[in-house]
């Protein structure tokens, strides 16, 4: 029987084993990285071990370093989690080697399936359908790549001559190490930015190309196998909606396999599974683009949005993976499927911006009616809304790992209902701090498309819903039009936030708090307040409220924290919240960030024109430029990394480089000046 057992992970995950460690009686150890010395699932362990640094290849990713913890914090067995080490064949041998139990499969399996290359060719012999490919070593050659490239099209799928190519991180998952490459393009920069993303995600910069399958479902089974020769295949998940390769809203079971379909899927993750001799989690991934279905890859551990099998079946599959490794018989048969469950990933991300990850502080992530954290729905239940998160109000979100900061799972007795709840309470959370990809979560939940299970991997490129709607609007009673100050719920929750202020000025004033706030015996002038986004001008007199361009709006109460307005005689509640530099407002018409302006601002600072900032906190990586060299529009300028990803600076315009202020290696803060170009023609 285990007794303490570390978790090998950070974050949502880590917290998620923790929960069913205590519910089991096992006592846990964390690990964290200095980045993390204040992170939740430090707190919450019962033990917890420091590694040095915050850069993941010197913590996190350190098997030495987590293996030498584990033993000084006296645990006998190690959770991997997902990501980080939790593939790496090496570790789990490590991990066995000090006399540990592994909680997972055993390193062998890890090794062959770990590696998407091998894994393919013990598939293919298997007599499970994958795709061609090749592998590009770091001593393939221009030429080399050309003749394996024409290869392809040779031996693949017509018509590939015509297709995208894709390359893709031999180890990991997660969408790292993975780049597409259209019809003439640049294959060898490809693989290249490729290897070094899996190298500092994976610790291995294996990577190999195969033809890009448009417009397919990501189909995977999830598979559960005791040590004595039980596999259970726990139905499919449909995985479709997906930003950079990475998976972003998740369900299961798939809106669009059918009965017999899903029997041929579950039969050949089985088989998957016992070519290997396989225990424990995993997770058999596959392509179906029309009549093909090909075997992806398996992930040799539990995976990210494995929430929505645990609502379906009713199980606990980390539970299930402890009793395993502790020796236990899984029953003949999985617990029958019944509902659906849908997950979004809520990230610190700006999708307008090319999904641009977001650092900086959380003040606040509230979501309404939830039922459940980090656990199946409860017995008997028919509805439950579950949030994992791995973070709390307060955190500082870094640079150093995954933005993700919580999933939000819905599960009812059918999909519509499923999907209903779930964008509700995304939109109806409160989020403060940091921008997400929130309102795109809901906007996608909501689309006719996806309500028609109509999805793919190409889906959010297709429909281009990363854009904000042109002029969003109210439900009923709320004006079609703002007086030309902006869209009329901007102007409202600009309003509400102007009334907050002054209630908040009012109720510290040191004399007469009593009277209502922005109140006035004789009319004068407007007060005016202004945001970047919008401007406010009302006044408060004996005959109530009258607001510039909202001649139908009078107010019902105001207090610091929250404003109720009544518009065309319906009644609407404004939570306003302040923080430093930024006020966010939540309402049923939907949430608005403003950014205050001051009465009296300061001189602005001068930036040269032509030059570029830095998006985000990072690390040079790479400069692709000389002073006084020659740039092209979109060129590559230097590349940055930051949250496990590299990140483009491209010219804006062509011109000539007059600065180049950064060198590879340098760690830059957000809006420093890395490089000046000065536009042709100026």
């Amino acid at each position: 029987m285990i007794g303490r057992l570390l978790v090998a992970n950070r974050g949502e995950i880590a917290r998620r084993v923790l929960r069913t460690c205590r519910d089991l009686g096992i006592e846990t150890v964390a690990v964290f990285s200095d980045a993390d010395a204040g992170a939740p699932h430090a707190a919450e362990a019962d033990h917890a071990v420091r590694l040095p640094g915050a850069e993941p290849a010197a913590t996190y990713l350190s098997a030495a370093k987590v293996v030498e913890a584990a033993l000084r914090a006296g645990a006998d067995a190690v959770h991997p989690g997902y990501g980080f080490l939790s593939e790496n064949a090496a570790f789990a041998r490590a991990v066995l080697d000090a006399g540990l139990t592994w909680i997972g499969p055993p390193p062998e399996a890890v090794a062959a399936m770990g590696s998407k290359i091998r894994a393919k060719a013990l598939m293919a012999a298997a007599g499970v359908p994958v795709l061609p490919g090749f592998t590009a070593g770091p001593d393939r050659s221009a030429d080399d790549l050309e003749r394996d490239v024409r290869d392809l099209i040779e031996r693949g799928p017509a018509p590939v001559g015509r297709r995208a190519l894709l390359v893709k991180a031999s180890a990991g998952g997660g969408g790292r190490g993975m780049r597409v490459v259209e019809p003439g393009g640049d294959l060898a920069a490809a693989i290249e930015s490729a290897r070094r993303e899996a190298e500092a995600a994976f610790g291995d910069g294996t990577v190999f190309v195969e033809p890009l399958l448009e417009r397919a479902r990501h189909v995977e089974v999830q598979i559960m196998a005791d040590r004595h020769g039980t596999v259970w295949a726990l139905g499919e998940r449909e995985c479709s909606i997906q930003r950079r390769h990475q998976k972003v809203i998740e369900e299961a079971p798939s809106p669009a396999i059918s009965p017999a379909a899903r029997v041929r899927l579950c039969h050949a993750a089985v088989t998957a599974a016992r070519a290997v001799g396989y225990v424990g989690a995993g997770t058999v991934e596959f392509l179906v683009a029309d009549d093909t279905v090909a075997f992806l890859e398996m992930n040799t551990r539990l995976q990210v949005e494995h929430p929505v099998t645990e609502c379906v079946h009713g199980v606990d599959l980390v539970e299930l993976q402890i009793r395993v490794a502790e020796g236990a018989r899984l029953p003949e048969t999985p617990p029958r499927a019944t509902g659906h469950a849908v997950e979004a990933r809520l990230y610190a991300e700006d999708p307008g911006r090319d999904w641009l990850p977001q650092a900086g502080v959380l003040h606040l992530l509230d979501v309404p009616g939830v039922d459940v954290r980090f656990a199946p729905p409860p017995p008997g239940a028919s509805r439950c809304l579950r949030l994992d998160s791995g973070v709390a109000n307060g955190c500082e979100i870094g640079v150093h790992y995954d933005p993700m900061l919580a999933k939000v799972v819905s599960y009812a007795p059918d999909r519509d209902e499923a999907v209903r709840r779930l964008a509700t309470a995304l939109a109806g959370a409160r989020i403060h701090g940091l921008v997400t990809n929130r309102d795109l979560l809901v906007r996608v939940l909501r689309h006719e498309a996806f309500r028609a299970g109509n999805t793919h991997t190409g889906f959010l490129a297709e429909h281009d819903l990363t854009a904000e709607p042109a002029a969003p609007t109210g439900p009923a009673g709320v004006p079609s039009s703002g007086a030309g100050q902006g869209p009329p719920v901007l102007l409202l929750s600009a309003l509400a936030a102007a009334l907050a202020q002054a209630a908040a000025n009012r109720a510290a004033a040191p004399v007469q708090a009593g009277l209502p706030a922005g109140w006035r015996n004789v009319v004068s002038q407007p007060r005016r307040t202004d945001f970047a986004e919008a401007r406010v001008s009302y006044l408060l007199t004996r005959d109530g409220l009258r607001a510039e361009g909202l001649p139908d709006t009078s107010l019902v109460s105001a207090a610091p924290d929250l404003v109720v307005l009544e518009t065309s005689g319906v009644r609407h509640r404004f939570a306003v919240a302040r923080y430093d530099g930024v006020t966010h407002v939540d309402s049923p018409l939907g949430p608005v960030r403003l950014t205050p302006l001051p009465r009296f601002p300061e001189p602005a600072g001068h930036t040269a024109p032509g030059s570029l900032l830095a998006p985000m906190p990072g690390t040079v990586l790479r400069v692709e430029v000389k002073p006084a060299g020659l740039v092209t529009a979109g060129q590559t300028v230097l590349v940055l990394e930051a949250m496990k990803m590299e990140h483009r600076i491209a010219a804006p315009a062509a011109g000539t480089v007059s600065a180049v202020n950064v060198a590879p290696g340098d760690r830059v803060e957000a809006g420093a000046v890395l490089a000046v170009i000065e536009e042709s023609g100026r």
